[in-house]
């Protein structure tokens, strides 16, 4: 029997627009837009009308997707689509958390905001921003960045396919290095330099912001019955490549200045029996990265089951 995985992606694949038609059509995904925008006004009307430049921003960015990502995937569970297990990439890990029940939608939105105004601060600090390199394996960036004292591979995406993230005053350096090497360098649409050092400093007070979520939800006996009857689905962490244990605060944020494990990650749920993702997010970034790793499974978007249940 298939397994099926949701997979949550990360900032890049963000666009004026997005979600406006799960909004329309889903009464589920309209209750999340809802609790979202009680919590933080406009955050509906910045998804649909938003402009891209507005959306880039990290303290925008991230409560956005989380928005859209978990209506898509109330969605996607409206129409009678479950997941048997999930994974998120970077932030889209929040997001799952709080699809598999560890938080409500209110507190994970809570914990993104904080999340991304933390991230935005570290990003604001000085010019920085990420790279995807393609067409080298993980162990040639990795020499590469070696080199650079401020220049750190981050993303482990899939075969190929490598991003880095440093200073701005050594990318520009770093790119003719890589195209040397016989590899390609494209320029990522995020405003910081994610799971790196640059980020070390947004790590403890974000800690604290989840662990107090935490708190709140066993204190909270409704919510903490819940949760205890949701979160079943085994959530695969992309600090190590594996299921979560009851490390939830360390997991979700030592992530936030340590590498993205993506290919080990997806690997391992293969190893774990899923043969079918589901990318929840606004592009196909993820789909894309899943067929490199293997092309014995099958990865689609969210939009398009939610098409073929139309």
């Amino acid at each position: 029997m298939a397994r099926v995985a949701f997979v949550f992606a990360g900032q890049g694949d963000q666009y004026p627009g997005m979600g406006e038609d799960l909004y329309r059509s889903s009464r589920a995904a309209e209750e999340v837009f809802a609790a979202c925008d009680a919590i933080r006004p406009g955050t509906s009307a910045m998804c649909f009308h938003g402009s891209a430049e507005e959306l880039k921003r990290t303290s925008n960015t991230q409560p956005c997707l989380y928005a859209m990502e978990l209506a898509a995937a109330v969605a996607l569970q409206e129409r009678g689509i479950r997941a048997d297990c999930l994974a998120g990439f970077s932030l889209g890990e929040l997001t799952a958390a709080a699809f598999a029940g560890y938080f409500s939608c209110p507190a994970g939105f809570r914990l993104v905001i904080r999340r991304a105004d933390l991230m935005q601060v570290c990003a604001d600090r000085e010019e920085t921003g990420m790279l995807a390199v393609l067409g080298l394996d993980s162990v040639q960036v990795d020499r590469l960045a070696q080199s650079y004292d401020r220049i750190y591979p981050v993303n482990y995406n899939c075969p190929g396919q490598t991003s880095v993230a440093g200073a701005r005053g050594q990318i520009r350096d770093f790119m003719a290095d890589v195209r040397k090497a016989g590899g390609r360098a494209i320029p990522l649409r995020v405003a910081g330099a994610f799971h790196s050092p640059f980020m070390e400093e947004a790590r403890e007070p974000f800690a604290e912001a989840v662990s107090a979520e935490l708190a709140r939800a066993e204190e909270d006996s409704a919510l903490a019955a819940s949760a205890a009857g949701r979160h079943l689905l085994p959530l695969y962490s992309d600090r190590t490549a594996e299921p979560y244990g009851e490390n939830v605060t360390e997991l979700l944020s030592s992530q936030l200045c340590h590498p993205v494990r993506w290919e080990e990650l997806v690997r391992n749920m293969i190893r774990d029996g899923v043969d079918h993702f589901i990318e929840i997010g606004p592009g196909r970034t993820l789909t894309n990265m899943i067929r490199r790793i293997s092309a014995d499974l099958t990865a689609v978007t969210y939009r398009e089951m939610l098409e073929d249940k139309a």
